[in-house]
């Protein structure tokens, strides 16, 4: 009977989540409902009562506002507007030198940021404009801006890989590790893309690096300097474990301040926006990590979680068959949830059947961000693409847009393939 409750909750979780319930609020009143019938309303009340607290007052956690403080003074005190200037230097020789500059300088933002919306945003008000005076197709350059932004979740500090770290109870700073060759390789993938419709659509990418400055590297060593001392102080002391992650998003932020106050570009009005903005994403994670901290409980309690590890068990499915099954699954998710909500309704009931199949869990943390962040471009609801319609809907439409960024998604399937083919690329940093 209680396995027939828990499924009766899986089916009433995705009718309200259909229905645009928010995330929270669906996965508490399933897993409320479904502990009262079970258990006893008494007991339900209880649990919704301690649950919160439970969940917030893991330390770790306390590492998700600190790099969201880091990443948004970062924005505000206008740290990071050298880097696509820098990127330029680096790549202005090549063909469609100007939209892979803004790939790497996505990836540059991504360091001290973590969101992918945060980086989609920062970038298009920089790099758009300049990509169409330069002759690229505005769907094309709009879409290479939404793509580059997926890059701020993959490389750390990754708030999504935060989160799952502390669901899977896996380390953090092994799952970053793995996170920089994916969000590397991911951003190598999209400059082929550039360079592959430079060579077969001049009309839509210049075979010239029409645009890019003249700026001198020291120019641009001048601008860049705080986000590169950031980026040292902080991954140079969580990788060679001088800090924890949750130690490095403190120092994170607090240099962050010291830096930009230094530079007096940190008035009262960038910082107050940058605490408005930390409290409300935070405040907005944790509410979803509590209903799904939660459901995870409700699922144990009702035996869903051992009855499907026992149905993949019985179907015994090869290695690839059960990947092809969850590539799908969060590709069809990706169309209509958020990364966060898609993340923790099934982490729950797929974590057991990874365990089951001794599959390494920081390389599929690794891997579920990336399939989390193919769900930011893809429709009908790609936030990138929304993000980007925002700051720069004046040069293309949604649906251009959505166009725009079709030849990227091709580039992200096969990454995709190559880290389930061959899962040492994501392992490779993790073994030092």
């Amino acid at each position: 009977m209680a396995v027939d409750i828990g499924f009766y909750g899986l089916a009433s979780l995705l009718g309200l989540l259909a229905l645009r319930v928010p995330v929270a609020l669906a996965l508490i009143l399933v897993s409320l409902a479904g502990m009262g019938l079970m258990l006893s309303w008494d007991t339900a009340i209880g649990m919704l009562a301690s649950k919160p607290y439970d969940f917030v007052a893991k330390w770790t956690l306390s590492a998700v506002p600190m790099f969201l403080l880091m990443g948004f003074v970062c924005f505000h005190a206008g740290l990071t507007s050298g880097l696509f200037n820098a990127a330029k230097v680096v790549f202005r020789w090549l063909p469609g030198g100007v939209a892979i500059s803004s790939i790497f300088a996505s990836s540059g933002f991504a360091a001290v940021c973590g969101s992918s919306v945060a980086c989609a945003a920062a970038m298009g008000k920089i790099a758009i404009p300049e990509m169409v005076r330069g002759g690229y197709k505005p769907s094309f350059a709009c879409g290479t801006i939404a793509a580059g932004g997926t890059i701020g979740a993959l490389i750390p500090p990754s708030i999504l890989m935060i989160v799952y770290g502390v669901f899977a109870q896996v380390s953090i700073t092994q799952v970053f590790l793995g996170g920089i060759t994916i969000g590397l390789l991911t951003a190598v993938s999209y400059s082929l893309v550039i360079l592959f419709m430079s060579w077969i659509k001049p009309d839509v990418v210049p075979r010239v690096a029409l645009g890019a400055d003249q700026q001198s590297v020291r120019q641009v060593l001048g601008e860049i300097w705080p986000v590169l001392v950031l980026g040292v102080l902080v991954f140079g002391g969580l990788f060679s474990g001088f800090f924890t992650a949750t130690e490095a998003g403190a120092v994170g932020a607090a240099g962050a301040i010291l830096i930009a106050a230094l530079l007096r570009r940190l008035d009262g009005k960038a910082l107050k926006m940058a605490l408005l903005e930390t409290l409300t994403t935070t405040s907005a994670l944790l509410i979803i990590g509590v209903g799904a901290s939660m459901f995870t409980l409700f699922l144990s309690l009702s035996g869903v979680a051992g009855f499907i590890t026992s149905a993949v068990t019985g179907w015994d499915p090869s290695y690839l068959e059960l990947m092809l099954i969850v590539v799908l699954i969060y590709l069809f998710l990706g169309l209509f949830m958020e990364p966060f909500g898609a993340m923790l309704v099934t982490l729950p009931v797929l974590l057991p059947v990874f365990e089951l199949y001794d599959v390494s869990l920081i390389w599929f943390g690794v891997l579920l961000v990336k399939l989390l962040e193919i769900g930011m471009i893809t429709p009908p609801v790609g936030m990138n693409i929304f993000v980007i319609k925002g700051v720069a809907g004046q040069y293309a439409s949604l649906v251009d847009i959505f166009k725009g960024v079709a030849t990227f998604l091709v580039a992200d399937l096969v990454v995709v393939a190559l880290v389930i083919f061959y899962p040492e690329i994501v392992l490779l940093l993790t073994k030092g």
